[in-house]
């Protein structure tokens, strides 16, 4: 059967749909479907300490700050509830200058793999590049609790959980 020319004008809806959905309803088009996407904040204990959903074509980066902001976790005996994790892992999605900028601003450690195409671009500036960010391959393997269990198992792909590490003076209680 001969292809059809594609023309623009021959397409029956728009590319986006005939309806826009409002950015409240946390809907979009994202890999030929409707769907929605969930930035996830987990302890190691696999608790969730953040949830933040977001249209399926949204970036899983931008949205790190927003997340990192929702978290709080009441204390055992009077007081503010804690907003600061100590420490942070995810995955190369979040490996941006900006992320760990403001990672450095709220004295947040991270253990945030670098990616191929981050560290070829800073090797080849040479010393201008800079120093690669620290990583621990060890302390990273600890970030697979919550791609397994806090997510849900089938969430690895789409949605890019982030481990929180809370102190144990101040884990959840249920």
């Amino acid at each position: 059967m001969p292809r059809r020319p594609r023309d623009g004008q021959a397409q029956k809806e728009p590319p986006g749909g005939v309806h826009v959905e409002p950015d409240d309803h946390g809907l979009g088009r994202s890999r030929g479907g409707f769907t929605a996407k969930l930035h996830l904040a987990c302890e190691q204990g696999q608790r969730p300490l953040s949830l933040l959903v977001t249209a399926g074509q949204r970036g899983d980066s931008p949205q790190f700050a927003a997340v990192l902001e929702g978290i709080r976790v009441p204390r055992t005996g009077p007081g503010r509830p804690r907003v600061r994790p100590l420490r942070v892992r995810g995955d190369k999605a979040y490996s941006s200058r900006a992320n760990r900028a403001y990672l450095r601003k709220r004295g947040i450690r991270c253990t945030i793999p670098e990616p191929a195409d981050q560290a070829a671009n800073r090797k080849r500036r040479g010393k201008a590049g800079g120093r690669p960010p620290a990583f621990d391959r060890e302390d990273y393997k600890a970030r697979r609790a919550v791609e397994c269990g806090g997510a849900g198992g089938s969430a690895k792909a789409a949605n890019r959980p982030m481990v929180m590490e809370i102190s144990r003076r101040d884990r959840i209680r249920s």
